[in-house]
């Protein structure tokens, strides 16, 4: 099936790229017009110094170049030394400096250029010296293993020496924070919470109290149930408990003063 063209084609669509289609199994066109196949690229030498024949017939030896032979080259204006007169002057607008630079001419000076004229020995060879053989029988006894291991030792043990010669010339200083860490407070506890009727009260002992003496195991008192004697038991500690806190609460009586 042929592709169906609407309208007409100009000379204008070949040289657009976005307007031209792409042919099947070929690569895209840009719309360059190249020249025919009679045409040469490359540039035309039209220097005739003689080829190989002149160069193996004469030898041309470079001559030094001296300040008298070069061209002289032209000196700008020395804008710092014009503006400074200006200035000199009572010169201060823009356009006063323009009419001064063009009526007065300071030319910088040129630089003093001596050409080098160096005259080497007859027997100079130039070039770089040629690198010494590698010693054999050091490649095989591992010399230069040994030379590097010996070199990173030495300056592992300089590094490790001016380490511990910087921590011993350096002095710590003691800070609030690492002082507070060091010191270690003690907390007294805190009292015990009293009534306070017996806050004034002094403490006594319970040397004195008694307690009532246990029942023997009686044959009668085995014979009674176990909750009975159980009871009887929380009676007398109670009784027991009562007695101790009197005797705690009673005052002491301070002693009596011996008259002499």
């Amino acid at each position: 099936m042929e592709a169906v063209q609407i309208g007409v084609i100009r000379d204008s669509m070949l040289a657009n790229p976005l307007l031209i289609r792409a042919d099947l199994g070929r690569s895209r066109s840009r719309a360059f017009t190249l020249p025919g196949k009679e045409f040469v690229f490359g540039k035309p030498n039209v220097t005739t110094d003689g080829g190989v024949p002149e160069v193996m017939s004469h030898w041309s030896t470079l001559v030094p170049v001296t300040h008298s032979d070069s061209k002289p080259r032209k000196a700008g204006q020395d804008f710092m030394a014009l503006n400074r007169e200006a200035v000199k002057s009572g010169l201060v607008t823009a356009h006063e400096h323009y009419q001064f630079r063009a009526t007065h001419n300071l030319k910088l000076r040129p630089p003093k250029v001596e050409a080098r004229l160096d005259h080497s020995p007859p027997d100079i060879t130039f070039g770089v010296h040629t690198r010494p053989s590698t010693p054999i029988f050091d490649l095989l006894e591992h010399r230069y293993q040994q030379r590097w291991l010996e070199e990173c030792h030495s300056a592992q043990k300089a590094s490790q020496a001016k380490q511990q010669k910087k921590t011993k010339l350096g002095k710590i200083y003691e800070t609030r924070t690492s002082l507070l860490r060091q010191s270690q407070p003690s907390v007294e506890p805190r009292p015990l919470w009293q009534l306070p009727r017996f806050q004034k009260t002094p403490l006594h002992s319970f040397i004195g109290v008694r307690r009532s003496p246990p029942i023997p195991r009686s044959p009668v008192a085995r014979a009674r149930p176990h909750g009975v004697r159980q009871l009887e038991r929380l009676i007398r500690q109670q009784l027991d408990d009562k007695r101790a806190i009197i005797l705690t609460a009673l005052p002491v009586s301070k002693p009596a003063k011996i008259l002499g």
